[in-house]
């Protein structure tokens, strides 16, 4: 829905995709684009769920744009990313609707654990795999139905609170699909993002308080950002994205701890 507005100036407009590139970068990179974009929002003079309903609406842009940058490393994972696209827009609903009935507040003392412990997961894929492989096993042992429900606890997580949600994506999809080199991983963990925060922003559409003239030029550099991302995460040594996101979701689970 449509909320009073706040002025927005040319000045706020350049800054507002400029911000929104940095943080298409950012989501791309390491899963954080909102540590870019929120605070910009605030400083912009939106209220806290104002600031966060409109950076959401703005964020499926940024996987559209990934996935236009990633057709390579999509290729052959259509039918996969449709299946787990539609338990992440289940779950960014749900995650949408319980943010217009409780606050995000309620939420934040677990907060750092759930990013802390997905961080760490991430840092910890290589041992767990050189030990499934000293088993004489590849494939994870909880792959079948806890991928489901724990994507779709990352999607409601994602849709209500939104803070590296990406993260929480992230280390999913490394631990049920260990075979899949980082980049693929990263790729569909994009798109994924973009069916989460899709639902969401239908719901914010309708019934939060979107700040439309916001979202139009953060959508651009959200998509600009998403889309030259990908390039950018291909010239990387496969680990490091890996590395990248453990560590900044670390920190941040400490800066939201204190």
């Amino acid at each position: 829905m449509c909320v009073g507005r706040v002025a927005v100036t040319g000045v706020d407009v350049a800054e507002l995709v400029a911000v929104g590139f940095a943080a298409g970068l950012v989501s791309v990179l390491v899963s954080l684009a909102s540590l870019v974009s929120y605070p910009a929002l605030l400083a912009l003079g939106l209220s806290p769920v104002s600031a966060n309903v409109t950076n959401t609406v703005s964020l499926v842009f940024i996987g559209a744009g990934a996935a236009a940058g990633s057709r390579a490393e999509l290729r052959g994972t259509r039918r996969i990313v449709w299946r787990m696209g539609l338990v992440a827009a289940v779950g960014g609903a749900a995650g949408s609707a319980l943010l217009l009935l409780a606050p995000a507040s309620t939420f934040q003392a677990v907060v750092p654990f759930l990013i802390g412990g997905a961080s760490i997961f991430l840092l910890g894929q290589p041992y767990l795999a050189r030990r499934r492989e000293s088993r004489g096993t590849t494939e994870p042992p909880w792959r079948g139905p806890l991928l489901w429900t724990a994507l779709f606890g990352a999607a409601v997580y994602a849709g209500y609170f939104g803070a590296a949600g990406g993260i929480l994506v992230l280390a999913i999809m490394t631990a049920m699909f260990p075979q899949w080199p980082p980049h693929r991983i990263n790729a569909v963990k994009n798109v994924i993002a973009m069916f989460s925060n899709g639902a969401a922003a239908i719901a914010f559409a309708g019934f939060g308080p979107v700040h439309w003239s916001f979202v139009a030029p953060l959508a651009v550099g959200f998509f600009l950002g998403g889309r030259v991302g990908p390039g950018i995460a291909r010239r990387l040594p496969n680990n490091t994205l890996r590395v990248l996101a453990a560590g900044c979701g670390i920190a941040m689970a400490v800066k939201l701890a204190l």
